[in-house]
């Protein structure tokens, strides 16, 4: 019996979550590849200034390591570990706007030649 209670809920569970406009990142619809593009550059944007601070924290490490002390060998290498991981994340958020730009424009290239096969297909001949 309790499975014939459940079952209206997880019917109208699963018919909201179908007919729920489908929410990327940043709360942006999937089929906004401009704001989409937009959106992972002004990640890249932010992702850049944070691995600018660490290659300079570590050029001041390695220009002078003895005001460090102690904790210059981990400070180098969490900066190190640090550069390789923003420049990872970093490859990876242009390489998503890349790829929504591109598909913006296909998307754009898709609405104009549908403008011109309606076009035509609204032209009549008269004889």
């Amino acid at each position: 019996m309790q499975t014939s209670k459940s079952f209206p809920a997880l019917i109208l569970a699963a018919v909201s979550f179908l007919a729920a406009p489908a929410i990327a990142a940043g709360g942006i619809n999937d089929n906004d590849h401009a704001a989409l593009a937009q959106y992972y550059e002004d990640l890249a944007d932010e992702t850049k200034v944070k691995l600018q601070q660490n290659k300079a924290l570590l050029e001041e490490y390695e220009a002078h390591p003895y005001y460090f002390g102690r904790q210059g060998q981990d400070i180098k290498s969490h900066s190190s570990a640090n550069i390789r991981e923003y420049e990872k994340i970093l490859r990876q958020y242009l390489k998503q706007a890349d790829l929504h730009k591109k598909m913006f424009a296909d998307q754009e290239n898709r609405a104009i030649n549908k403008a011109k096969i309606n076009r035509a297909s609204d032209t009549t001949i008269i004889r």
